[in-house]
């Protein structure tokens, strides 16, 4: 056997490679793949959920984020991007995550081939330093199957961003007061009851729980005495900057009709603060896609709110 032979299948041993042709353009697949509150929607297998801690998209930039498994189980990872072509190539290496000498990392290379105009052939491919640490990862986290579910996720999020059952915004406010005092109208029920919600709406219910795993849940009730309740489950909170949570919109049932991710930081600008809130959400029925389109003017008019409610304060 030739030594060029031998270091292909010593290669193939060492490497997961996963492929498939995802129903969208290339440049739509790359936007999903590089924005977070996408990626929130599909990362990881069936049951996952993603909070996304920083995405520092260049080569040497980090990514930190935390699988959340259906068992409660957190999986944090932290990688190194190596190589950043858009719309074609991602390429980083998984460092750890644990820090307790369990973790195995690898280098993986996401690459986005259109196949026509409409349709992307993404490929996924992992190497590990040995056969055995791939063989590892295979068997315990079952690396295969879950790159394969991950995908299968990806496009039946990429059919609702084109069926207009998803959508995603970014919302950028200054206040006059510093971090700390629009931190505390986030996490504050008293306070946050004052502002939550469109112009008009009130909140008679406002139940939080602002610690990370901790639940919140708000019903707002409109000026013609219309209820919609929400809530979701705090992912990340950094004092006074940081704030992830999950957000779902129910209907009269307690069936979910948006299922959303919410994160806001709070930047201490010239004494006061930059907010800037990112939030994304699915539309879990048809005519949940109606809300959608109102998320922009319904976060900006609380936002406006907040602005009222820091001034009183």
């Amino acid at each position: 056997m030739s030594a060029k032979v031998r270091k292909q299948l010593t290669e193939k041993d060492r490497e997961i490679v996963i492929s498939r042709v995802l129903q969208a353009p290339r440049e739509m697949v790359w936007l999903a793949m590089v924005d977070p509150q996408q990626m929130c929607n599909w990362w990881g297998p069936r049951g996952f959920t993603t909070t996304v801690h920083e995405m520092d998209l260049r080569p040497g930039g980090i990514w930190r984020l935390t699988m959340h498994g259906p068992d409660g189980t957190d999986y944090p990872n932290r990688c190194i991007f190596q190589e950043v072509v858009k719309p074609e190539r991602i390429a980083y290496t998984l460092v750890g995550g644990k820090n307790d000498g369990t973790d195995v990392g690898f280098d993986a290379t996401w690459t986005l081939e259109s196949v026509d105009e409409k349709t992307t052939r993404l490929t996924i491919c992992m190497a590990f330093v040995s056969a055995s640490d791939r063989d590892r990862v295979a068997q315990e986290y079952g690396a295969i199957e879950g790159g394969k579910q991950t995908l299968e996720r990806l496009e039946e999020h990429l059919i609702c961003v084109k069926s207009e059952m998803f959508r995603s915004i970014v919302i950028t406010r200054m206040y006059a007061a510093p971090p700390s005092v629009v931190f505390k109208a986030w996490t504050d029920p008293i306070e946050l009851a004052q502002w939550w919600g469109p112009k008009g709406f009130t909140n008679p219910v406002c139940e939080i729980d602002p610690r990370v795993g901790g639940r919140w849940r708000i019903v707002m009730r409109a000026p013609d005495g219309a209820e919609y309740p929400c809530g979701g489950v705090y992912r990340e909170i950094v004092e006074p900057n940081r704030l992830v949570f999950t957000n779902v919109a129910v209907d009269k049932n307690g069936q979910a009709i948006i299922n959303g991710l919410t994160t806001v930081e709070f930047e201490e600008v010239g004494g006061g603060t930059k907010l800037t809130l990112r939030t994304a959400g699915t539309a879990m029925v048809q005519y949940a896609a109606a809300y959608l389109k109102g998320m922009d003017a319904g976060w900006s008019q609380s936002l406006d709110r907040l602005a009222e409610q820091l001034l009183k304060m």
